[in-house]
């Protein structure tokens, strides 16, 4: 059994490529169920595997347990569901195995290996993705392991360590770009689409700049009135956007939609109704929302969430002291998963020792019974009853010492000492 992570993220991949392997929440099941599928073959080295699919923005990895064979299949498969060429993907994707995975998984969960150093959304995430594989069945004893010592790690990063202080967000990024474009945000009209955590996350920052008007254009509108009344704007159904699009200045979209929703055409027409007053757009999503050809439009200023990596990282050298106390805090918390995955190693040798002393115990009592009841006495009994079991377990022993070279001699020597002379010493 090992633990072993495929995936690609924000500093091995294009936005384009990475998009092409973003699953939504919704579709995290159904992906793990055909996942199981391929794993489960006729090879039984394949057979219960552990999986677990994280998704984000940046990132899409499989976590696994079981037979690291079962990383080419999965390779394959991730190639599959992307339209890709398996070498293709080879090429963007990491693959890390125990130790590595373990570390990578806990620095992922402590915002160490995010856009955003110490950003706090991906814990989130991560959680979602075990609740996933644990509903779907995919979740085992060691899987689960690795995930809640990385929570653990991660609370214990962000109670003693200033890693996301001061952090940066996108959100306070895109205002912080959008602010270089217009002199006074008040006088700005601001669309949001979508109405998840990111974007919740995005009208509160611009609601803070208190801009002129703010929309929330969602599919389902009751959502996008809850977010509208929490920064005072106005709600509105998605499919009017082409037609409102020419009225905001500023467009932050960010939604689970596998197609663009905003193209080139409607931005086009958009910036004739407004006689080419600029627009800003910042495209969060993953994939886009945006098609990226409206960055090529004159009086548009489009930031896709790689366009952000430079914005946020303003900062990241004053925060390197807590990078190290995180490191750490991580090293200590792999340490532990890797003794506990090395004592989980030894359980079937332990299950098979105890079967073995279970049968002595049960052949020399049986024999034992059978001498009582013959009429022998209580205590010549017991001491053979005693002596048998003796002989049984230190048989092994004996005859290994007998039998080894005169190298070998002393290395098994040293190894029952251990064993059964520990008292003694």
């Amino acid at each position: 059994m090992v633990v072993w992570t495929m995936g690609l993220n924000q500093t091995t991949a294009p936005l384009d490529l990475r998009g092409r392997f973003a699953f939504a929440l919704d579709q995290m099941a159904p992906a793990l169920q055909k996942l199981r599928s391929i794993f489960d073959t006729d090879d039984t080295t394949h057979r219960r595997v552990e999986a677990a699919i994280l998704s984000t923005c940046n990132r899409t990895e499989i976590y696994c347990a079981g037979q690291f064979a079962a990383q080419d299949h999965a390779m394959h498969w991730l190639a599959e569901h992307g339209g890709v060429s398996p070498a293709l993907l080879r090429s963007h994707v990491y693959v890390l195995q125990n130790e590595q995975a373990a570390r990578h998984a806990f620095r992922v969960a402590s915002g160490l290996d995010s856009m955003v150093l110490g950003e706090a959304q991906i814990l989130g995430q991560m959680k979602d993705a075990v609740r996933v594989a644990e509903s779907a069945g995919m979740l085992g004893a060691t899987l689960n392991q690795l995930f809640q010592n990385s929570f653990e790690v991660a609370k214990h990063v962000r109670t003693a360590t200033e890693i996301g202080t001061h952090s940066i967000s996108m959100a306070a990024a895109a205002v912080r770009l959008a602010a270089q474009l217009f002199e006074d945000l008040r006088q700005t009209r601001v669309l949001f689409v979508g109405a998840g955590e990111m974007i919740e996350l995005a009208a509160v920052h611009f609601a803070a700049r208190s801009p002129r008007h703010i929309a929330i254009a969602n599919r389902t509108l009751q959502r996008g009135d809850r977010l509208a009344a929490r920064v005072r704007g106005e709600a509105m159904q998605l499919s009017d956007l082409p037609a409102r699009l020419a009225e905001f200045d500023i467009v932050v979209s960010c939604t689970a939609s596998t197609l663009p929703l905003i193209g080139l055409g409607a931005v086009e027409r958009a910036l004739k109704q407004r006689r080419h007053r600029p627009m800003f757009m910042v495209d969060l999503a993953v994939p886009r929302d945006i098609e990226p050809e409206v960055k090529a439009l004159q009086d548009v200023y489009l930031y896709t969430i790689d366009d952000l990596a430079q914005v946020v990282q303003e900062g990241k050298a004053g925060r390197q002291a807590s990078v190290a106390q995180a490191e750490q805090i991580i090293d200590s918390g792999v340490q532990r998963f890797m003794q506990w995955a090395a004592r989980r190693g030894t359980v079937p040798l332990i299950q098979q020792l105890n079967a073995q002393v279970d049968r002595w115990r049960a052949a020399e009592l049986s024999r034992a019974r059978k001498r009582l009841l013959s009429g022998e006495d209580v205590e010549t009994v017991m001491e053979a009853l005693s002596r048998g079991l003796a002989q049984k377990m230190l048989h092994g022993a004996r005859a290994e010492l007998h039998a080894a070279d005169d190298a070998g001699r002393a290395e098994i020597a040293q190894t029952i000492s251990r064993l059964f002379l520990r008292e003694a010493r």
